[in-house]
């Protein structure tokens, strides 16, 4: 893992930052997410502050480069989640240096102040990239796949409990 990893919790005066690296996102990963873009792009400022009032975003660092990010949202979810994860995403140039293991130990670090200690995701289940290194942090398969949005395209709900 590399220890120069920085994990912060972005509060709503960083909605920029938080703007940035989800544009970045999207543009390098398109297949991954079921936004657009362009749409994401042209949201305005009152639109990403009031985003905070049910999710809380995390993003990574390396060097002062944002390199990964997440956010979560609190609720009960399928499979006994208490909450949700969205939006996970690694720079392609960062991934390996264990960007996302940072981001999941600290919501294993905060999970019981946070109400995060059993997390539920989505995942395309044609992004096998993605499934392996949910895997690998401790993600199970949980139900059937489902349809997704795009034709063709089928999601799978995974879990995993915070190991604090």
């Amino acid at each position: 893992m590399n220890k120069n990893v920085e994990v912060s919790l972005l509060g709503p005066d960083q909605w920029e930052r938080l703007r940035a690296i989800r544009i970045r996102a999207l543009r390098e990963n398109p297949e991954a997410f079921g936004a657009d873009p362009n749409e994401v792009e042209t949201r305005s400022k009152e639109d990403w502050i009031k985003d905070y009032a049910k999710e809380d975003y995390l993003v990574a660092s390396i060097d002062g480069v944002d390199v990964g990010m997440l956010y979560i949202e609190v609720l009960k979810g399928d499979h006994g989640a208490t909450c949700w994860i969205g939006g996970c995403w690694t720079d392609p140039a960062y991934r390996g240096k264990g960007v996302m293991r940072a981001l999941f130990n600290f919501i294993d670090k905060n999970s019981s102040a946070k109400n995060w200690t059993r997390q539920g995701l989505g995942v395309f289940t044609d992004n096998y990239t993605a499934i392996k290194a949910y895997e690998y942090l401790g993600f199970t398969f949980a139900g059937e796949k489902m349809p997704g949005s795009s034709e063709g395209k089928f999601f799978q709900h995974m879990v995993r409990n915070s190991s604090k």
